[in-house]
């Protein structure tokens, strides 16, 4: 009897699972399969190698191999030759937070919590009810997200702010703290200085950013709701040198070696 696969462990599913050439509703269709999906992601998407996917994966490198090729021959197949893609299916299974220690970017989440919220779309709250999470420290937000040991967490209900509390990180950083946000629902998220790799994780758990924030957490949240928050869409927090532009500050929690535009 031939050993059964070995099952390939995966992230998550993809935020969107078909696409369709335009004005060609009726495309022959290419099926690529989710751990086919990850191959790509991992190693294309995120510029990792076969090796570090295949630990991800929780496979043999020559396995990632055989489905990374195959996947790309689909993609070629399809752009080529004007065909759709359906994403679904294969030999998989979410990650339970166990593959965190290659991750680097804290992308693992809980398969139950994952699999609850169907297509990967990060919303407990049905209607118009959100959560919304602010990096926090004595009113005002902080300035690291990386550091940061509270968030405070608001209700909001048809545009209004319904209830609010402060809640610890539990000790996560970085990049884990997109896994800590995804599994609290969280869909906003308002902070100062952030990194490209925090930055991606939190895109990946489908939690939508507002970075290059500073004064009152509380206002914050009003703007945000009146349409009038500024933020900068391209804020990024370097590690190195604790230097500062001119009226920058990092809080009395202090953030360590970095530096933030």
């Amino acid at each position: 009897m031939p050993r059964p696969t070995k099952q390939r462990r995966i992230c998550r599913r993809p935020l969107f699972d078909s696409f369709i050439p335009e004005g060609e509703p009726d495309a022959v269709e290419v099926r690529l399969t989710l751990d086919e999906y990850e191959t790509i992601r991992i190693i294309d998407f995120e510029g990792n190698t076969q090796e570090q996917c295949a630990k991800r994966m929780n496979v043999a490198r020559t396995t990632v191999t055989d489905i990374y090729d195959s996947a790309r021959r689909k993609i070629a197949e399809l752009i080529v030759n004007g065909k759709a893609l359906k994403i679904e299916g294969g030999n998989f299974v979410i990650c339970d937070g166990s593959a965190n220690r290659y991750c680097g970017n804290g992308n693992c989440v809980r398969a139950a919590k994952l699999n609850a919220r169907g297509n990967g779309q990060n919303n407990n709250f049905g209607g118009n009810r959100m959560k919304i999470a602010v990096t926090y420290q004595d009113g005002e937000i902080f300035q690291h997200f990386g550091h940061t040991e509270y968030f405070k967490v608001y209700e909001v209900e048809d545009g209004k702010v319904v209830s609010s509390e402060v809640v610890g990180t539990e000790g996560n950083g970085h990049g884990a703290l997109a896994g800590f946000l995804f599994n609290g629902g969280i869909q906003v998220l308002i902070c100062g200085g952030i990194g490209g790799g925090a930055q991606l994780a939190l895109a990946e758990a489908g939690i939508k950013l507002y970075g290059g924030c500073s004064g009152d957490a509380d206002k914050a949240v009003e703007d945000y709701l009146n349409g009038t928050l500024g933020y900068n869409p391209d804020v990024h927090c370097d590690h190195h040198d604790h230097n500062h532009e001119e009226g920058h500050s990092c809080g009395s929690h202090g953030c360590g070696k970095h530096k933030c535009h």
